[in-house]
């Protein structure tokens, strides 16, 4: 076994110019008052590797251009499709009203794992929220399911971009048997 280099690496990976040659999969994310803007660039990174359909910000996320953002994301602000909503309510309605089941990923008391997740929740918008308070009361009532990764230690959570990349790829991996 050999480390691949950089250039034979990128020589399989898409490139700006056919990113969206080939369909996304059915996965919208909803980051909601996410406070850290290197967060947010995580998350940029994470949703162009996992190729969900879009990305909203909604409420004090941050959003680009910025450079902090930038930093973290190298590139994906470019390749993710985004936009952003002050308030998010408006967009979970619209979602919801063209057939995207909204899912909140949050500890609630249905205890649904993410490693449970069924293709029946397919179009979905999972929905990411606040690092410290998480996801508001209001968006959990307009939600159509919640998702949890179990928590074996004594932390009750795990920083917001780690959660949203164990998620979003178990997702992915049901989805495409990857």
């Amino acid at each position: 076994m050999r480390k691949l280099t950089h250039a034979e690496i990128k020589a399989t990976r898409k490139s700006a110019g056919n990113i969206n040659d080939d369909e996304r999969n059915p996965v919208y994310v909803l980051c909601d008052n996410i406070r850290s803007i290197f967060n947010v660039g995580a998350i940029f990174r994470t949703s162009d590797a996992a190729l969900i359909k879009k990305l909203f910000l909604t409420g004090f996320t941050p959003y680009p251009p910025r450079k902090e953002i930038d930093k973290v994301a190298l590139g994906a602000t470019l390749t993710v499709p985004w936009e952003y909503y002050k308030d998010p309510v408006e967009i979970i309605l619209k979602l919801k009203s063209e057939g995207v089941k909204i899912g909140v990923l949050e500890i609630t008391d249905s205890k649904n794992l993410i490693w449970d997740f069924n293709k029946n929740d397919l179009p979905l918008c999972l929905i990411l929220g606040n690092e410290i308070s998480g996801v508001s009361k209001e968006l959990i009532d307009l939600a159509d399911v919640s998702y949890e990764i179990p928590m074996l230690g004594m932390k009750q959570s795990l920083n917001v971009s780690v959660s949203y990349g164990i998620a979003v790829y178990e997702i992915i991996r049901k989805i495409s048997n990857i």
